[in-house]
């Protein structure tokens, strides 16, 4: 695994070259596979990876559920869909919810519903809505989910996410990407540092490449 230390020095690096700008940029972490098939299983993601330090932003979270789950939901002040609302959904109102909500946590009844109503407007932005585990602390599960990242590609030999943003303590930015470089390595069965290139870099800023 690529030290802590040499992390850090590309970090730095990324947020120097990175700065200027008039808002606050995103921290992004890019991992490049040396020589993989795009089409391989092992290479391609589409996970949620918890960041012990947070994202740097809000992750707005909508809870698609009814009964229980709903009040649930409710009591946590999560943002709450109803099956009666989301029958009734024009396809521009998906387009807005698909815009405005990161994370679409769905009771598991209603699964087959919200990939007809929203599927077409979640699709093309890399969303998808994830089932609620049966017995689940709701409150936990959203706590989990707005503190987390996502990983996703298609068939492309990389993949990349947020880590933070640039305002955020280096050594909190470096926990982060080496939780996310954790969970690759957990799918990626070969060692990164000689079969893959990692880099870091702000929204419009250039990647940097950690040294190995």
């Amino acid at each position: 695994m690529v030290s802590e230390d040499r992390l850090a020095e590309a970090l730095k690096l990324a947020l120097e070259l990175g700065k200027g700008r008039r808002f606050k940029q995103s921290v992004e972490l890019v991992v490049v596979f040396k020589g993989a098939d795009p089409k391989s299983s092992e290479v391609k993601f589409r996970d949620f990876v918890q960041l012990p330090r947070g994202s740097g932003k809000e992750t707005k979270v909508l809870v698609i559920a009814s009964g229980n789950l709903q009040l649930q939901a409710r009591e946590a002040g999560v943002d709450v869909l109803t099956p009666e609302e989301l029958k009734s959904l024009s396809k521009r109102d998906a387009k807005k919810l698909s815009r405005r909500y990161d994370v679409f946590l769905v009771q598991p009844d209603l699964m087959t519903q919200v990939g007809r109503v929203l599927g077409p407007a979640l699709g093309p932005r890399g969303k998808f809505p994830i089932p609620i585990p049966a017995g689940a602390n709701l409150k936990a599960l959203v706590a989990r989910y707005a503190n987390s990242t996502r990983l996703r590609n298609k068939e492309q030999a990389w993949v990349g996410c947020r880590i933070g943003s640039e305002d955020m303590p280096l050594e909190h930015l470096v926990e982060n990407a080496v939780a996310v470089l954790n969970f690759i390595k957990s799918k990626y069965a070969k060692p990164l540092e000689t079969t893959a290139k990692i880099y870091f870099k702000t929204t419009m800023g250039p990647a940097v490449e950690v040294s190995t």
